[in-house]
């Protein structure tokens, strides 16, 4: 069986290690496993092919913002992909994120459908059913045709000018429609609940598949020579991890006002991922730049006490899943994906921006954290968010759709 995933990155990235990891267990047990993708560098590998070059990306993206079709032109990466997939003829496509100006998601769709492709569409965000914006946050509008957008400019990609949700809309639930031999999964329970809800979605099979993080690297790690970088010693460690702590969804300034409101307390915060003024930081608090070094990041998981997420909307959160399975606990605001993809026992999250009952459950957990605790919590959280246990629940997808009724392919 030949599987072809799709996706925005690879292998950078949150999604783009998702993929790197499904595409290494596939070649790994036997089957043949081929990547596209968009953004970023050339990666040269076997089977890995970037489908445009940036300058072309870059020229999308500007026409999408130009003219408020965020997920239409595309002209030349998207006649690219088509003529991979011609090639290749695989059994299974695989559709994870395909925004960021790298394809006409429609004509992408319409393609696979008309040419009865089995497909798996993974969704990591909202924009599929949305058609549109990443997180929908409390619009409805999405459930039953868009208009309006009051998520424009920041929430929806789009041009300042034009309004195009109403008719992306339509575009995308034409695309979805009469597409059967599709197989929908959500990375959690939150995620899967909500795009059940969708037109698109009507009379479509729909799994739950957790995101899979690398446990051989997030494990409970020595974090000696961290605590004597930063001279810690008898403090608590509170932890937030962020790919960009500048962005409202990620809840950032939240982490400020909690350290101003402990700054009397025996705690110490740490920001990784901060990339914002660092002139007027509260004392208790060490701001340092995103790293890409994952074992690294480990350290910091395994030397924080407990770890602390503020983001208004998650799908999912890797940041929760890396913390748990480092052995340290994870204490935030409700924001759908953590509280419904957590080890509950280990967690807890309190209504969204309610500071006082978040600086109550920090104080609640930032001493339950000992070694018997970490390595309990570790061992569950490796079983549940495994990068092994994702491929495998993939794979079994792959091979249930591949077994259903033969469907003539017109390649």
């Amino acid at each position: 069986m030949k599987i072809m995933q799709i996706n925005a990155v690879y292998p950078t990235g949150s999604t783009g290690k998702i993929v790197k990891d499904i595409h290494t267990d596939l070649v790994n047990n036997g089957f043949e496993s081929i990547v596209c993708y968009g953004r970023g560098e050339a990666v040269e590998e076997n089977n890995i092919f970037k489908i445009a070059p940036e300058p072309i990306i870059k020229i999308q993206s500007l026409r999408s913002k130009l003219t408020g079709y965020a997920y239409s032109g595309c002209l030349y990466s998207t006649y690219n992909l088509i003529k991979i997939i011609k090639k290749e003829k695989p059994d299974i496509v695989h559709l994870h994120c395909i925004n960021s100006y790298m394809v006409n998601i429609y004509k992408l769709i319409q393609f696979l459908k008309r040419n009865k492709i089995r497909t798996v569409i993974t969704l990591h965000a909202e924009f599929m059913y949305t058609a549109g914006c990443a997180h929908a946050l409390n619009c409805d509008k999405w459930k039953t045709g868009c208009g309006n957008c009051p998520q424009r400019p920041l929430g929806r990609p789009s041009s300042k000018i034009f309004d195009r949700s109403a008719e992306e809309w339509s575009m995308m639930n034409d695309a979805f429609k009469g597409f059967d031999n599709v197989v929908i999964t959500s990375v959690s329970n939150w995620l899967h609940d909500r795009a059940k809800q969708s037109p698109f979605f009507l009379q479509k099979k729909m799994e739950v598949v957790f995101n899979g993080i690398d446990t051989k690297v997030f494990q409970p790690t020595d974090s000696i020579q961290l605590k004597k970088k930063y001279n810690i010693r008898e403090e608590k460690i509170v932890l937030h991890v962020t790919p960009n702590f500048s962005s409202p969804i990620k809840g950032g300034k939240y982490v400020l006002q909690l350290a101003k409101l402990m700054k009397n307390e025996n705690i110490r915060f740490f920001i990784v991922g901060f990339n914002g003024d660092k002139s007027n930081l509260p004392p208790n608090v060490t701001a340092l730049e995103r790293t890409k070094n994952q074992q690294e990041l480990a350290m910091f998981y395994s030397m924080a006490d407990i770890t602390l997420l503020t983001s208004v909307k998650e799908t999912f959160s890797m940041v929760c899943a890396e913390s748990l399975a480092c052995g340290t606990p994870v204490v935030g605001f409700k924001a759908g994906g953590p509280e419904s993809i957590s080890l509950i026992e280990y967690s807890e999250f309190v209504e969204n921006g309610d500071i006082n009952s978040l600086e109550k459950a920090v104080t609640k957990w930032i001493n339950v954290k000992s070694s018997l605790i970490s390595k309990d919590l570790s061992k569950k959280a490796n079983q549940v968010y495994s990068s092994k246990t994702m491929s495998e629940e993939y794979i079994k997808i792959y091979k249930h759709l591949h077994t259903t009724k033969e469907l003539n392919c017109a390649f």
